[in-house]
């Protein structure tokens, strides 16, 4: 199966999220818990990472994470690997812990942070393991770190509070109580709202910000001898076509509701759809969709027939 590839540069932000094999509760006893807290420090403090906040549930955990350096992945990889050998040996057990590779969302701004900070410290509530106003008291969670002042060495509070105007300081944090207390009391269908914005996609953030990223952080093709071991995501891979296919229409002079009004076989769309099938591998069922040129079979047509004059 091949491996994801992760946008990774220095000071990128992230939503870290996995859960456990098969939906198991991995975290269901407190040793458990207390290991994956335990090899989470060391991780921070070896990878030189800025851990904003966490949280470890029975079956999953999340983590917000700032990278100076560019090495989510390698960090992530000794966590886990080092997490299921803990594990593994306490419980004299083997195999797989998590039901595959973490998922990780990029972030913007600090104000994105922080909202991935209230949805992870408000996960006990949502899971009706406490009650709001106890949030503070699980044990498994970030907040209480915070709140007991017992932060260990990159554990950090400073960025995202600072993003929604307060400060680290006793009058600050009781305001931050009050804060996750107002979002503990929105509507179900808004909190399954958040919830998805938070856990789905590859980033969250502006479309300007997204649009950069993929262009100044995405290669436009894997090195050689990649292409079999490295995959993309479906969804950064849908996101870098559609950056693509904006940057193509911009070097025609066209505009997307030209896809719409011009014929399905216009000389600069085959032109296009050959470029973006030769230099990027996009499927032909997404350029007949998104190009607006009929079905698959028409677009092969099109396709050979632009190849067979052209070379």
């Amino acid at each position: 199966m091949p491996r994801s590839l992760r946008i990774q540069y220095p000071g990128a932000k992230y939503h870290v999220i996995n859960r456990g094999n098969y939906k198991r509760d991995v975290f269901a006893e407190a040793g458990s818990a207390q290991a994956f807290v335990a090899a989470l420090e060391e991780a921070v403090d070896r990878y030189g990472w800025r851990l904003a906040a966490y949280v470890v549930m029975r079956n999953h955990y999340h983590l917000a994470l700032h990278t100076p350096e560019p090495n989510l992945a390698a960090g992530m990889h000794w966590l886990q690997s080092t997490f299921a050998t803990r594990f593994n040996r306490m419980r004299k057990e083997n195999g797989h812990l998590f039901q595959g590779r973490y998922k990780a969302l990029l972030l913007e701004r600090g104000m994105d942070l922080a909202r991935v900070v209230d949805y992870i410290h408000l996960n006990p509530f949502r899971a009706g393991l406490v009650k709001a106003d106890q949030l503070a008291h699980f044990r498994w969670s970030s907040l209480n770190r915070f709140y007991k002042n017992q932060r260990f060495n990159g554990l950090s509070s400073l960025e995202w509070m600072q993003a929604i105007g307060l400060e680290d300081s006793a009058e600050g944090w009781t305001s931050y109580a009050s804060r996750l207390l107002r979002r503990a009391k929105i509507a179900p269908e808004i909190a399954q709202l958040e919830h998805k914005k938070m856990t789905t996609g590859w980033a969250l953030g502006s479309s300007e910000w997204k649009e950069s990223t993929l262009a100044h952080h995405l290669p436009d093709k894997l090195r050689e001898g990649e292409r079999g071991r490295v995959g993309w995501s479906s969804d950064l891979l849908e996101a870098k076509w559609k950056f693509q296919l904006k940057q193509e229409l911009a070097d025609e002079g066209k505009s997307p509701t030209d896809l719409e009004s011009d014929r399905k076989s216009a000389p600069w769309k085959i032109a296009v759809a050959e470029r973006l099938q030769r230099e990027l591998g996009v499927p032909i069922k997404w350029i007949a969709r998104e190009l607006n040129m009929g079905n698959e079979r028409s677009v092969r047509v099109y396709l050979w027939r632009h190849r067979k004059i052209n070379n």
